[in-house]
């Protein structure tokens, strides 16, 4: 019997395949563009703008911008999530959802070069959908892509929108096209908002847990506190105005709460998608916070004016809280210069905080863009003699610290770093700061007394310093 050759026929490996996510970002976006992801990538620009060679490929100095549409789907109830890219992109995400209190597991598909030119891929990923589609466990099923496979044209669209009565919800979180985690969070809070608008329009969907809304509500946009919408609930509370749902949202069923709000506060002013469906529905948005007196006065005048309010009752409101914050700044004040910077986004809010409070703010950095919601704000700060720095990366941070002197540094971890090593008292921004209340009279306490605590360390910086000269080499 004769044998059978058979051909083998090499199928070239697209770069983006050989390289991984250590590709540069050009290569990444060009292998994306000519795997038809065109569309997609200039949405994610339009949304979330940068400057050339800024983001994490260009200058990785934030943690990887999945993380955050991470974060918001392990934050849910009865919401599984399945990650797609290399391996050592996936440990790193979710060692660190570990590491900040995930208690679920997180979904993984391999791949490799094979599964990744053949399109099998995509097949393995749908086979995990339908395998933790169960409606007896889980309401949503989210699917995030990150560099390689939305470098390859992953196509999470074809996916079912539904299984089994559980909605799949399919995104695109690439590091060359998200520039921060903060941001990421709003690729996945934008698109269920958008899934939960269409579910809306095609009928009656489920009621919220608590159905006791006996006033108008608003939407508050943004990660924050879980004191924090207390606090305004307090303060709209005279102008006949309770909090309805706050996105990122615990439950799916918020969702459809969120859309119902009579208005929207952009506290975190980047939810860029999220604020453009609820702008869609007819919502009127208010950007900027209730922090410090000229804040609040501000955004309990600016809120009122958005929905139509009489005058008398925002003045009511304005007045029942002004008195407590004029006794907090006459009892407690920061005296002392301060650097901030961050990439949670808050960073502008917190410097008008700090500078009500008495503090000298010199600098503010933030890694996320300017938009119209904090427009306001980086008016106010500059009014004032502050730099505002968007897109702000750590070589600007450190020279802001070196130019100005600081009594205290606020930054992220290589900032604070760097400042403990010349001897300066410094707070990490996402752990000490945002980790904390911030507006309203808990905000303000708050913050004054953690800050001047830090402050009181400048002689113990001084002590460590001497302890440890020559040591180290």
């Amino acid at each position: 019997m004769n044998a059978r050759t058979i051909p083998i026929q090499s199928v070239s490996t697209p770069p983006v395949a050989q390289e991984g996510c250590h590709a540069p970002s050009g290569t990444l976006a060009q292998a994306a563009k000519q795997a038809g992801k065109s569309e997609l990538l200039d949405q994610l620009a339009r949304d979330y703008p940068r400057g050339e060679g800024q983001g994490p490929h260009d200058q990785p100095q934030s943690m990887c911008p999945a993380f955050g549409s991470l974060r918001v789907g392990l934050r849910m109830r009865r919401t599984a999530t399945i990650l797609s890219g290399s391996a050592c992109c996936v440990y790193g995400l979710t060692f660190t959802s570990h590491f900040y209190g995930a208690r679920r597991s997180v979904g993984y598909v391999p791949f490799n070069s094979e599964t990744l030119v053949t399109g099998k891929l995509f097949e393995d990923i749908r086979e995990a959908v339908i395998a933790q589609a169960n409606p007896e466990h889980v309401d949503a099923v989210v699917v995030i892509n990150l560099c390689v496979p939305t470098a390859s044209g992953v196509p999470l669209q074809l996916l079912p929108k539904e299984i089994n009565g559980v909605r799949i919800i399919g995104i695109d979180v690439p590091g060359f096209g998200v520039p921060t985690h903060a941001e990421a969070k709003d690729v996945l809070t934008g698109a269920m908002l958008d899934y939960a608008r269409a579910e809306v329009r095609h009928g009656p969907v489920p009621a919220p847990r608590d159905t006791r809304r006996e006033r108008p509500s608003i939407t508050l946009v943004g990660e924050m506190f879980p004191a924090d919408p207390v606090s305004v609930a307090q303060l709209i509370a005279p102008m006949g105005l309770g909090v309805g749902a706050v996105l990122p949202t615990r439950e799916w069923r918020e969702l459809y709460v969120a859309l119902d709000g009579a208005a929207v506060a952009a506290i975190h002013p980047f939810y860029t998608a999220s604020l453009r469906t609820l702008a869609d529905v007819g919502k009127p948005i208010v950007g900027s916070a209730p922090v410090g007196i000229e804040g609040t006065q501000d955004w309990l005048l600016s809120l009122g004016q958005s929905m139509g309010l009489p005058r008398e009752l925002v003045d009511k409101a304005r007045n029942a809280v002004l008195a407590p914050m004029r006794t907090l700044l006459n009892e407690q004040r920061i005296h002392g210069r301060i650097t901030l910077s961050g990439y949670e986004g808050s960073e502008l809010l917190v410097a008008r905080l700090l500078i009500d409070c008495g503090a000298d703010v010199r600098y503010v950095g933030s890694a996320c863009p300017s938009t119209p919601w904090n427009a306001h704000d980086a008016e106010w700060l500059r009014a004032r003699g502050v730099q505002v720095q968007f897109r702000a990366t750590l070589e600007q941070d450190l020279q802001a610290m070196h130019e100005h002197g600081p009594d205290l540094v606020i930054g992220t971890t290589p900032v604070v770093q760097r400042a403990k090593e010349m001897r300066l008292p410094a707070l990490y921004f996402t752990n000490l700061i945002s980790a904390r209340p911030l507006l309203g009279v808990p905000g303000m306490s708050s913050l004054v007394d953690v800050v001047r605590a830090a402050m009181a360390n400048r002689e113990r910086m001084d002590q460590m310093h001497g302890f440890f000269d020559g040591v180290t080499t």
